[in-house]
């Protein structure tokens, strides 16, 4: 039988309202439980007004809502198919021949359709969002500014000296491990920031607390280039610490990814992070579509099956595993254990199908 229009309708509104619902009640908790970890963490600092906290705390609810919409749908679809169950508007769509499988697809629509808004304006505002919070928490908390920029001409980082000066690294590329770059310049600048000397080196070797830069040439203000050899410097990076402050991926937008990407690896650095965070985000409408049938698994027979607060408390913990287990495919997938590609679509692919088997041995098995 085909569903009607009517139907339809119907169902995709009832989900969608339960799903506003818990959207808007998950993002008011977290606001608040992340308002009073900030005030928390900023309680010694007597310049972060409560202005500066609310900011930083709506600046950042952007980017955490993206990690709430999964259990939003689940819990949306829970309590939807389980209130149309309990009503018996199920039972009478099922007599007159309509399917789960079509009962379903105007909810499954629905969590497509909210997948779709994440990647392509709930993403980006959260990119320009969490890169304004992230200035802001580097100022207010850490008392830093930013140290590391990646140009189409390379990488650049800026460092203190024992004497008040700068020194400004600019290298051409760098090796996937960060511990070897090609074509590096070092401007040293005094504590006034006027220049005072240049050093060139086709190659340079990051060390423990120490540039080393190998086949040197030295210039200073007014002085033809010298040949030097090895020349060192002292360093407060390490490999680690300039990998991490890359923008991250969740600063950038869906749409900027690529483009970041490909400079990245032009550069000959690794991608992995920002290939990852890209690929979860393509799958992500495919994992929402897999909580509305994990959710109905759990919801659609309750009124013939009893134990309505066990089903349901099962499908909420089903969700949780789910959660975690993504999490731990992600991070096998960031440290490069398994493919990027397997990263971030298992979790959803997975998903998917154990809702789906699950529904057919439930209706038809």
């Amino acid at each position: 039988m085909r569903l009607s229009s009517t139907l339809t309708a119907y169902v995709a509104r009832v989900f969608a309202l339960w799903f506003l619902v818990f959207f808007a009640g998950l993002a008011g908790i977290i606001l608040v439980a992340d308002m009073l970890e900030l005030l928390r963490r900023t309680a010694a600092r007597p310049e972060a007004s409560f202005g500066i906290v609310a900011t930083m705390a709506v600046l950042k609810l952007p980017r955490l809502l993206q990690d709430l919409l999964p259990f939003a749908v689940l819990f949306a679809g829970i309590m939807a198919f389980w209130r149309l169950t309990r009503s018996s508007e199920l039972v009478v769509a099922r007599a007159v021949g309509v399917s789960v499988w079509q009962f379903l697809a105007p909810a499954v629509a629905v969590a497509l359709l909210v997948g779709a808004f994440k990647i392509g304006l709930l993403n980006p505002l959260a990119a320009v969002m969490t890169q304004r919070f992230e200035a802001i928490e580097a100022r207010v908390l850490r008392g830093q500014t930013p140290q590391t920029t990646l140009a189409g001409s390379g990488l650049w980082l800026r460092q203190g000296r024992p004497d008040g000066g700068e020194a400004m690294i600019h290298a051409e590329r760098g090796a996937p491990l960060l511990d070897m770059f090609e074509r590096v310049t070092v401007l040293l600048l005094d504590a006034n920031g006027r220049f005072e000397t240049r050093v060139d080196a086709p190659v340079a070797r990051l060390t423990d607390g120490h540039w080393v830069l190998s086949d040197a040439r030295l210039a200073r203000s007014g002085r033809p280039p010298e040949p030097v050899g090895e020349w060192r410097i002292a360093s407060e990076f390490t490999a680690d610490r300039i990998q991490e402050s890359f923008a991250p991926p969740e600063t950038m937008s869906f749409w900027a990814l690529p483009g970041f990407i490909e400079l990245l690896e032009q550069a000959g650095f690794a991608a992995t992070r920002h290939k990852l965070h890209y690929q979860a985000l393509l799958a992500s409408p495919l994992l929402l579509a897999a909580m509305v049938l994990i959710a109905a698994t759990f919801s659609l027979r309750v009124s013939r099956r009893g134990g309505v607060g066990m089903r349901i408390a099962s499908g909420v913990m089903i969700g949780f595993v789910l959660y975690f287990v993504s999490d731990l495919v992600y991070a096998l997938g960031l440290s490069r254990r398994i493919p990027v590609a397997l990263a971030a679509w298992a979790p959803a692919v997975v998903s998917t199908l154990l809702g789906v088997a699950t529904l057919l041995h439930q209706e038809d098995g």
